[in-house]
């Protein structure tokens, strides 16, 4: 298992309109493609305007096809027009368990 840990820093006051396309048009297209969404997190203290998500994928393999198949549908390219000039940087970990590292 492997988890793909994204950081986003959106443009100041940007957030709650970002995460409303987020989950209107961006997760239901993710979701029909395979995508397993871990965790959603929005920053309070410290960096403010970041968004930190975790995708779980079971390979670097299953994460490129799922990932090619999202970047091919139409709804993909409609999100992404719909939310241009929101992000002013990202970030992409892909990250593994340590061997004690609890099962959730």
């Amino acid at each position: 298992m492997i988890a793909d840990v994204r950081t986003y820093t959106l443009v100041p006051r940007k957030m709650n309109q970002y995460l409303k396309l987020v989950e209107q048009y961006a997760l239901p297209v993710m979701r029909a493609h395979g995508m397993v969404l871990d965790r959603y997190f929005i920053s309070k203290i410290g960096p403010l305007n970041q968004i930190v998500h975790i995708w779980n994928y079971e390979s670097l393999a299953e994460l490129e096809r799922i990932r090619n198949a999202r970047d091919a549908d139409p709804k993909w390219a409609e999100y992404l027009a719909k939310t241009e000039g929101f992000v002013l940087s990202q970030e992409n970990k892909i990250m593994e368990d340590a061997s004690f590292s609890p099962k959730i």
